[in-house]
């Protein structure tokens, strides 16, 4: 009777024993990879830096456009582009990695069952009663490996992560998608502004042709006079021409990114008549939250970090619990008695010995993954905050640009309204004319250039800056990357 406390207690041991040796993690301890720290933007300017709580637009970012068309055209990327549907799909695959990883937490169960009859040779000795005979086999095989070197974990872990980046990837494809549709949908705009004023000139011209020729007849112009105004109002048909030409294919990118066929899709002209919204900068922090690439990229780290924790489990051995419990008969009729009972319990452990350097090599090629998703992750921060720099300064600029511009539309209309005046005159020739209406035309359209750029170079910042996507929609379980997309 004393001993039965112990027989009792050596099982809980054991089992606490190999508790405890399940601690074991070999991945290193993670920490996000170090970048170079910026107070703030050196083009910022008199822009506003970023709180918590400021107003950056959110979730549907080109709102702040107001531009109704372009909130249908950005609707329609968010429900029918191909692209998206294909990043969507790969963050499917990530998500079913990752379920496949965490599996191993678990144990595996196989039911068998077989129904086999057997006839032994004659040339080999015999301890059963009849050489042929029937067998009947039911049961369950039970399987768990024991993580004790933190193999399992860390294959979940990665595959958390890399979901995770997954999610990142089609959240900065959302956002380049939604960036390049409002891109593409200014410069339309701009393209139909300069389609204006070139129509307009090329009936200006027509008119200074057509009075030019009449001028000839009473002998107040030359030849030349009427060469010149021919030559001028070609030249403008033919830009007039480029333009249109520049407009279809544009408009043809447009409808391929609204998941359309270029037959099916015509916007009406629209001047751009619109300013630049006001936007205000984020500071480098909340760029780092903000910034879907980012995220993405410092994943990718963590992922490979944990990945070099299931590299090294491999020189340790590999512990399972098995268990069979099954029935086996020779006979149909007996397969349920009692005296059919089978099973069977116990570990067993695989321990490699010899690989030729396979497992080294594997190390090895962990911890270089590692080293290039570092790399990659703070080459990523570097661009981000090269971009957010970039827009910074041309919106900075272009806004200076866009006032001289102005009043250079302004002096040239001057001078051509003052050199068609001393022509008509007699006192100027027609060629003093014909340079300053080309100097006004190429003013007026330098102008419709800069505030195109302004209104590119404003969405490219708020791309730069993550649009409205937050970091918390990449935490697993939680809201997911393509519930952004698909219900918007």
């Amino acid at each position: 009777m004393k001993t039965k406390p112990a027989v009792r207690v050596r099982p809980l041991l054991v089992m606490l024993a190999a508790t405890l040796i399940s601690a074991c993690d070999l991945a290193p301890q993670y920490s996000r990879p170090s970048t170079p720290p910026v107070s703030a933007y050196k083009e910022a300017g008199q822009w506003i830096t970023a709180t918590p709580s400021d107003a950056i637009p959110r979730e549907n970012w080109w709102t702040v456009f107001h531009d109704a068309t372009l909130d249908t055209l950005e609707a329609r990327v968010t429900q029918a582009n191909q692209d998206l549907q294909g990043a969507i799909a790969r963050f499917d695959e990530a998500r079913a990695d990752a379920r496949q990883a965490q599996a191993d937490f678990y144990p595996t169960i196989d039911a068998n069952g077989s129904a086999t009859r057997n006839h032994l040779s004659g040339n080999v000795a015999n301890p059963l009663p009849h050489r042929t005979f029937q067998q009947y086999n039911l049961g369950l095989d039970f399987s768990y490996e024991l993580d004790i070197w933190g193999r399992v974990r860390n294959e979940a872990r990665a595959g958390k992560y890399r979901t995770e980046a997954s999610a990142g990837d089609l959240a900065t494809l959302d956002l380049s998608v939604h960036a390049e549709l409002a891109v593409d949908y200014f410069l339309l705009r701009g393209y139909d502004s300069e389609q204006d004023i070139l129509d307009r000139t090329v009936q200006n011209y027509q008119t200074n042709l057509d009075l030019t020729e009449a001028r000839i007849k009473v002998g107040y112009a030359r030849k030349s006079d009427v060469s010149a105004a021919r030559a001028q109002w070609e030249s403008a048909r033919t830009q007039a021409a480029e333009i249109k030409l520049k407009r279809a294919k544009l408009e043809h990118a447009i409808a391929i990114l609204t998941g359309v066929p270029p037959a099916n899709l015509s916007l009406p002209g629209h001047l751009l008549d619109v300013e630049p919204p006001s936007i205000d900068a984020a500071l480098p922090s909340q760029l780092l939250e903000r910034r879907p690439d980012v995220a993405s990229a410092e994943r990718r780290v963590a992922a490979a970090n944990a990945d070099i924790g299931v590299a090294r489990a491999a020189y340790f051995p590999t512990i399972n619990l098995n268990t069979l419990i099954g029935l086996a008969a020779g006979g149909a009729g007996s397969v349920f008695s009692a005296s059919s009972q089978a099973w069977s319990f116990g570990p067993s452990a695989t321990l490699n010995v010899f690989d030729g350097g396979r497992r080294g090599a594997i190390n090895a090629k962990a911890r270089a993954q590692h080293d290039e998703a570092v790399a990659t992750y703070r080459q990523t921060v570097l661009k981000a905050f090269g971009e957010v720099e970039d827009n910074l300064v041309s919106l900075n600029q272009l806004a200076q640009e866009a006032q001289t511009q102005q009043a250079a539309v302004t002096d040239s209309a001057e001078t051509t309204r003052h050199a068609t005046d001393l022509y008509k005159g007699g006192l100027q020739s027609y060629f003093d004319v014909v340079q300053a209406q080309n100097i006004e035309l190429q003013a007026r359209l330098a102008d419709v250039d800069v505030r195109t750029r302004r209104m590119t170079s404003s969405v490219l910042l708020i791309k730069a800056l993550g649009g409205g996507w937050s970091r918390d929609a990449l935490e697993l379980g939680a809201t997911t990357a393509e519930s952004t997309v698909r219900a918007k």
